[in-house]
């Protein structure tokens, strides 16, 4: 798997690297062509919390997971720990639903900006029509509590939440 790490607000080691890269090692045999695979990891420190933040985007669907602790290695491995969870997890659902469905691709831009404005983050993606039942695994693989999508059922652009109950639901445009 190729890493790309970036530090924000901090220098990332060599010592740092090394160990971001060892412990994303440990996924490689869950994908078919692992050095096809690029991970995006960014590393944050807010207060005296470091915010690690991994995003693993492949042709058929995409993981991410965010985790803050303390101890910035702590942090790691609670990542690598969630990721590999969330493989295991869904591994038999993947293989299933993407059996014979087209790849899909979700391009995601970040934009910083260094004055003081409401938005701080924009993301462009495409979306891929699917059903509930698709968006409701990613969901699960992004670690997000919502997912964009266009439904296949409606012909419209859904956003399925996950509520506070741990239930789904579901907001349809017109």
């Amino acid at each position: 798997m190729r890493i790309e790490i970036r530090g924000d607000k901090m220098e990332v080691t060599d010592a740092i690297r090394s160990y971001i890269e060892e412990k994303l090692g440990r996924l490689d045999p869950y994908f078919e062509h692992p050095e096809e695979i690029k991970a995006y990891v960014v590393i944050r420190v807010r207060n005296r919390d470091h915010i690690f933040e991994v995003t693993i985007p492949t042709p058929k669907f995409s993981l991410r997971v965010e985790t803050t602790e303390e101890d910035l290695y702590a942090s790691i491995d609670k990542s690598i720990d969630k990721l590999e969870r969330q493989i295991r997890k869904n591994k038999s659902k993947l293989k299933k639903r993407f059996k014979d469905i087209l790849q899909y691709e979700m391009m995601m831009q970040e934009e910083a900006e260094e004055e003081e404005q409401t938005i701080v983050k924009r993301k462009s993606l495409s979306l891929k029509p699917m059903d509930e039942e698709e968006a409701m695994l990613q969901l699960e693989l992004t670690d997000h509590d919502f997912f964009i999508f266009k439904n296949v059922d409606t012909d419209n652009i859904s956003v399925l939440y996950r509520r506070k109950d741990g239930s789904y639901g579901i907001i349809d445009t017109n």
